[in-house]
């Protein structure tokens, strides 16, 4: 009775508009005052206890260190390099888009990040070699989805505040299905490229090769600084972060000299903005999964489950299907808050890795951001192309198809998500 109260004020609060963050405040505030009796001291206690965790620190400084990427310049070199690898091949253009959103992912850490700096720059140049907008827009918005996939990724950090899970393992479990989904994605495109004629460019010497790939190096070297310190143990993820946040102001305003010194404030005060934004959905995420454990709703949904006899097949099946429900809706961090502590019980009990789940979730949240009617990326990429949301959720269908087989892939078959992590001994 309880878990149908809360869902139901939540429901209704989410349906006149209100920002999720406030309406999970609102909804465990509600219900605590009016139909419980805990003590205001131990939410007082939650709120600091549940946001006092390291891990959440990353958070901030990987936003301060796409900030610093998009702003300077290396998205630009990315591309020049991506595009001097696979440009010779159908509908090349398209191709090196999917190869430098996934290098780009690699250092910032966020999907709408990677489809502005790599979209703003690929999409004019598709244009006027002659590719139709709705093909751009479809490889933009879809494959700047692995900026949450491709460590380092905040979803996850998201996924290990609420549950507990290894931030290292995840960002190590994200390395297999994100180059993999890069390579379902690069199919998808190549194949349309190659059915409608698109066009192609010369083909890049080796030593233009050699000569981009020097210039997006020190960008590259960010992908070492982050996966590397965090597999030696040289730092944590947290302190990964802070060093990617330096490491990133340092190539942007020193060695590319894209960023001048009179803009840092600017791209401080953006990240500030959107760490303040994340940290205080966290802040009312944790109280909602306070208000549930409390009222010990995903302890009983997880008996219910397992006493109905739905096998671990069957819950991944419903489990997917509520997620890719709740994207029509919710922003990729608000459905992570909000199920991981309902769901994350259930699939223990049923022996998933929690690892694996943690994967399965960031997939789900991917094909969210590029469906409507809330998909972040179509929004970011509507910015970018000048077109509207039905003509660009056209323009993504068959890059989407594409996903939604890699999802079933990646669910069912764990292997691809824990293979690296298990190779290097943090499992």
């Amino acid at each position: 009775m309880s878990a149908a109260i809360i869902f139901v004020i939540l429901l209704v609060l989410m349906l006149t508009g209100m920002p999720i963050s406030i309406s999970l405040g609102l909804t465990v505030l509600t219900f605590l005052f009016t139909m419980t009796q805990v003590p205001i001291e131990s939410v007082a206690l939650k709120l600091f206890t549940g946001i006092e965790k390291f891990e959440i620190m990353a958070i901030p400084f990987f936003i301060l260190a796409g900030n610093f990427l998009t702003h300077g310049g290396v998205a630009r070199r990315m591309i020049n390099f991506a595009s001097s690898m696979v440009g010779h091949w159908y509908g090349g253009l398209g191709l090196a888009g999917v190869m430098a959103c996934a290098l780009f992912a690699a250092v910032s850490g966020s999907s709408p990040a990677t489809v502005v700096a790599i979209g703003a720059i690929l999409m004019p140049a598709m244009t006027r070699q002659g590719f139709p907008a709705k093909f751009g827009a479809g490889v933009i918005t879809t494959s700047g989805a692995l900026g949450i996939l491709i460590p380092p990724s905040i979803v996850m950090v998201m996924y290990s505040v609420s549950t507990n899970t290894s931030v290292g393992a995840l960002f190590m479990a994200g390395v297999v299905p994100g180059l993999l989904l890069a390579v379902f994605l690069g199919a998808t495109t190549w194949y349309r490229a190659h059915k409608f004629g698109y066009p192609r460019q010369p083909k890049a010497t080796w030593a233009q090769r050699a000569r981009a790939f020097r210039e997006s190096a020190w960008g590259l070297f960010l992908i070492v600084v982050v996966m590397g310190g965090i597999y030696t143990g040289i730092f944590t993820p947290t302190e990964a972060a802070a060093m990617s946040a330096v490491y990133a102001f340092f190539v942007a305003v020193f060695v590319y000299k894209d960023l001048r010194m009179s803009d840092v404030p600017k791209v401080l005060l953006n990240s500030a903005n959107m760490s303040a934004m994340l940290l205080y959905i966290i802040t009312n995420a944790v109280l909602f999964s306070f208000l549930l454990t409390h009222e010990n709703i995903p302890q009983a949904m997880a008996d219910f489950m397992i006493g109905t006899g739905v096998g671990m097949v069957g819950f991944l099946i419903m489990a997917n299907i509520l997620m890719l429900v709740a994207g029509n809706f919710m922003e990729p961090s608000s459905i992570v808050l909000i199920l991981a502590p309902i769901l994350f019980p259930i699939a223990i009990k049923l022996g998933i890795d929690p690892v694996h789940f943690g994967i399965i979730m960031v997939v789900n949240m991917e094909v969210g951001m590029c469906h409507p009617p809330v998909g972040l990326n179509l929004y970011v990429a509507s910015g970018i192309t000048k077109m509207g949301i039905t003509e660009l959720t056209v323009a993504v269908w068959p890059w989407l198809v594409s996903m939604l087989v890699f999802l079933i892939l990646v669910t069912y078959v764990p292997s691809i998500s824990l293979v690296l992590p298990k190779a290097l001994g943090m499992m």
